[in-house]
């Protein structure tokens, strides 16, 4: 079997989980990790694989994972379709998917590449869940409820706002698609908290839902990587009301994120040129081995 030949791009969470799918995945291997530090601290499960700083140091690469924080995800995807590279990623602003997607469809076209976003639990494979079930009732209205658990995407951007020294974002459900942000933040010495929280509640990860802040003297001693997801639809099959569908998962969130991206990479080998989100694939895709046996096992 040739195996594909899987690059990661970052290695904070995602990319130490997506090493560990990448690890037990029978059709796959690991040519390399881009850190932006390169070999420089090189971590212990890293030793067998080269660590470099720039993916254009890296031979035969044909998938990269992009486990980067979500605004860099533009600029590496475009590094790497530009060499011809497929992308995944786990983009995770969801009112900018559409546009991301159009971006990176034309470059991968034009390299003759392939790009898949948005590719983690949410959005990604709660998209595909939220898209049968539509299908099934398709009028009606759906629910998707998160937590209670930590928020990579949002911890990440409270992260890069100056001052601070680490953060934890939790998402409590409070019901019918509705969360609150619990936002815990260790600061630097010295920086303004009222600042720090202003600049969180105008984030638009936060800027549309009920946001608290509060100062902490360790964020190590919160932190949790727990997660979930219920997601409900209540709606009309042809003309029968009154049909209920309901989906349920407890995670840790990197180890399914990193699941699922590379899921995708298998799935990104058997596309055309462009750029895809979840919902756009065939499932069948994202599983190793022969078609017909995958068909005979789960239909």
């Amino acid at each position: 079997m040739n195996k594909i030949r899987v690059a990661i791009v970052g290695y904070g969470n995602i990319g130490r989980y997506t090493l560990q799918a990448i690890e037990a995945a029978e059709d796959m291997e690991c040519v390399g990790v881009v850190r932006r530090n390169g070999a420089e601290n090189k971590p212990a499960e890293l030793e067998s694989y080269p660590v470099v700083k720039n993916i254009s140091e890296l031979k035969d690469v044909q998938v990269a994972v992009l486990a980067t924080p979500t605004r860099k995800v533009k600029e590496y995807a475009l590094q790497c379709l530009a060499l011809g590279i497929n992308t995944v990623d786990s983009f995770d602003i969801h009112t900018q998917v559409v546009e991301l997607r159009r971006t990176l469809g034309a470059e991968a076209k034009k390299h003759g590449a392939v790009s898949i976003i948005s590719a983690g639990w949410d959005p990604g494979s709660d998209s595909i869940v939220r898209t049968l079930v539509e299908s099934l009732a398709p009028k009606g209205v759906s629910y998707t409820n998160f937590g209670p658990g930590r928020s990579m995407g949002h911890s990440v951007a409270v992260k890069a706002i100056e001052g601070v020294k680490d953060a934890l974002s939790v998402t409590i459900p409070v019901g019918t698609g509705i969360h609150r942000r619990m936002v815990y933040v260790e600061l630097e010495e010295g920086v303004d908290f009222k600042a720090v929280e202003a600049a969180i509640k105008a984030d638009p990860y936060f800027v549309d839902d009920e946001t608290h802040v509060q100062q902490v003297s360790c964020v190590d001693d919160l932190n949790d990587v727990g997660h979930g997801v219920n997601l409900v639809r209540k709606g009309v099959s042809g003309k029968t009301h009154n049909q209920l569908f309901e989906f349920n998962m407890k995670i840790n969130n990197p180890a399914l994120t990193g699941q699922v991206l590379v899921n995708v990479a298998r799935a990104s080998m058997r596309q055309q040129p462009g750029c895809y989100t979840m919902i756009e694939i065939p499932v069948i895709d994202m599983l190793p081995g022969d078609r017909e046996e995958i068909i005979a096992h789960l239909v």
